[in-house]
């Protein structure tokens, strides 16, 4: 069931936001997501999904486990979602306290094209005709709820046409849905931190569902906050959402967006040096991990555009362990 709006204007809604104008991310930056076989993943993501493998590098904290990213032909901000390589851990349970879905947005017109791409391939899919557009819900070889939903193109994004043809080619993300058991104060900082606002609600017997949206022309701009009744704590593993980035469009909104995180009681980590941006973490109130990242650098910092995704890249502390890295990381 999808949340109604509850007739107030953009415009009342905006008023009602304590935050600072300075205070705003305009969207999600990227997922990333614990993956099982790699090779698998991979193949489902470029050749079934048509996304571009735009980095190749470690997980900077652990560097036993790839850490790849898919997005447009740029790796826009937006666009992204990452895995770790985690080939020996049992698969999660999904539960409160996690990010439980992730949504896509393709084309107005494609959905036809997405279904029977998908039947071509033996996948079972199912296809909603909801309020507003088709959605497709999916999962992905570990288990991730992915949905692909109908929509007009907004921000910005350069899809990858490889496998894909460009008209009907993933834009970039759409939404993510979260399992949370303080709906309020999950909603706040969403709110507080963010400067997204409720665009609406839904009661069901068992379950309340609320969306926000940041109201930017950008992609990854509504988060979908689900509370049920009598819900186990998620149980990380393989086909489990790690973290959730939100974008800072740059330092100085990042460090706005940690000082409010701090007036809230919420702690955060230092800024973390990512070499495509910069990070810092926290857990909000219902346990989701959260991530800020600035738009900047990205990711032709080491790499040209035609050449994004070839080579291993590692920053320049794991440089010295690079034959020992590569040699324990499962092939591709």
């Amino acid at each position: 069931m999808a949340p109604h709006n509850d007739g107030e204007t953009l415009a009342k809604k905006l008023t009602l936001r304590h935050v600072s104008p300075m205070i705003h991310s305009l969207g999600l930056h990227h997922v990333t997501v614990l993956s099982g076989d790699i090779r698998r993943t991979h193949d489902f993501y470029t050749r079934l999904l048509g996304l571009r493998l735009v980095k190749r590098t470690v997980n900077f904290d652990d560097a036993a486990s790839w850490h790849l990213y898919y997005g447009d032909t740029t790796g826009t901000p937006g666009t992204l979602i990452t895995f770790f390589s985690w080939e020996d851990t049992r698969p999660g349970q999904v539960g409160v306290g996690e990010t439980v879905a992730i949504a896509f947005s393709i084309p107005s017109g494609s959905a036809t094209f997405w279904t029977e791409r998908l039947s071509d391939e033996g996948l079972p899919f199912a296809l909603a005709h909801g309020a507003q557009t088709p959605v497709i819900a999916l999962h992905d070889p570990d288990g991730l709820a992915l949905e692909l939903i109908e929509e007009a193109p907004i921000g910005l994004s350069h899809p990858y046409a490889e496998e894909i043809p460009p008209d009907m080619a993933i834009a970039g993300l759409a939404s993510a849905t979260l399992l949370v058991s303080d709906l309020e104060a999950s909603a706040r900082v969403l709110m507080d931190v963010f400067g997204w606002y409720e665009t609406g609600r839904a009661a069901l017997p068992s379950l309340e569902r609320l969306r926000y949206e940041s109201g930017a022309q950008a992609l990854g701009t509504r988060i979908d906050l689900l509370r049920g009744a009598a819900i186990e704590p998620a149980r990380r593993g393989t086909g489990s959402v790690h973290h959730l980035a939100f974008r800072a469009t740059d330092d100085a909104a990042q460090a706005e967006m940690v000082a409010e995180l701090r007036r809230l009681g919420i702690e955060t980590t230092p800024v973390l040096d990512r070499t495509y941006f910069r990070s810092v973490y926290f857990r909000e109130p219902s346990g989701v991990l959260f991530e800020i990242a600035t738009d900047g650098p990205g990711f032709t910092v080491d790499e040209n555009v035609e050449r994004l995704g070839e080579a291993v890249k590692l920053p320049e502390k794991l440089q010295n362990k690079r034959e020992v890295i590569l040699a324990k990381l499962p092939e591709l």
